[in-house]
């Protein structure tokens, strides 16, 4: 995706870096804002909040260009990056199961805490594949995916239906990567 966007997320990244702001000053402000979406979505005021959780995406997509531009990409900005990006998304999943709860919406609640394990194990299957040397991206609804579907219903205030798609298809994602990192695993022990 940000290949698509290049010619649009280079110039703001270059933007940015012209103001002297630093790539991994970026991710934190990402998480510091989804922080504050997550807390406009506990209190109910989904649009308000999906519309922060949008704009939050948007502003995810430019560390790592920032960092290229820079010509100073690393392995600690790659690994920050990757953990804000979790604890944003368990962030407003925190902020959903509130509201849930509080609503005494015990189904919801369920299903939020599902699409939580499920967003969790999908990033953490693919990093567990990689510190054995196989690489899974495979599966339905990866990262992107996710956001994709819970920020426009976040902004529609149907919060109930991206959870609920994200609870199914992100488990089955992670399904997905376990058997594909088990025929990896197999391939390889044939050798």
């Amino acid at each position: 995706m940000r290949a698509m966007f290049k010619g649009v997320i280079d110039p703001i990244a270059s933007f940015l870096n012209r103001l002297g702001l630093m790539p991994n000053t970026i991710t934190i402000l990402g998480l510091v804002g989804n922080t504050i979406g997550a807390y406009f979505i506990a209190t109910g005021s989904m649009t308000i909040g999906g519309i922060i959780v949008l704009v939050m995406g948007a502003l995810d997509t430019l560390d790592g260009s920032m960092a290229r531009l820079r010509g100073m990409p690393t392995d600690f900005g790659a690994f920050i990056d990757s953990v804000t990006d979790r604890y944003s998304e368990l962030v407003i999943f925190g902020g959903l199961l509130y509201y849930y709860v509080q609503q005494a919406n015990w189904v919801m609640a369920l299903v939020t805490y599902l699409a939580a394990c499920g967003s969790v194990l999908v990033s953490y299957i693919r990093a567990r594949a990689a510190s054995l040397s196989m690489d899974t991206k495979v599966g339905i609804l990866s990262r992107f995916e996710r956001f994709i579907v819970l920020a426009p219903s976040l902004v529609f205030n149907i919060p109930w239906l991206g959870v609920s798609i994200i609870a199914l298809l992100a488990n089955v994602t992670a399904v997905q990567r376990i058997l594909d990192v088990r025929r990896q695993a197999h391939t390889r022990n044939q050798i």
